[in-house]
């Protein structure tokens, strides 16, 4: 993907201020996506204490579990 796609997608981001903000937020949220750095870090990387950021997540339709795959299988049978 290039650099100019990524940076349309960041500025259609509605709730950070600068676009270096909208694509630290990209980058943080692959990341985390792809299990490479917590939920801590991906905190603390964006400056916002951990519900903040649960909350950022929340309202951009983003889904996080802390629970791995086969948590999340065994908690459906409960």
């Amino acid at each position: 993907m290039e650099v100019a796609s990524l940076r349309a997608i960041a500025d259609e981001l509605p709730i950070l201020r600068s676009t270096e903000e909208r694509e630290k937020l990209l980058g943080v949220v692959g990341a985390l996506v792809l299990r490479r750095i917590s939920l801590d870090k991906a905190s603390e990387i964006m400056g916002m204490r951990r519900e903040a950021f649960l909350g950022l997540l929340e309202a951009l339709g983003i889904e996080y579990s802390y629970l791995e795959e086969r948590d999340v299988e065994i908690e459906r049978t409960w």
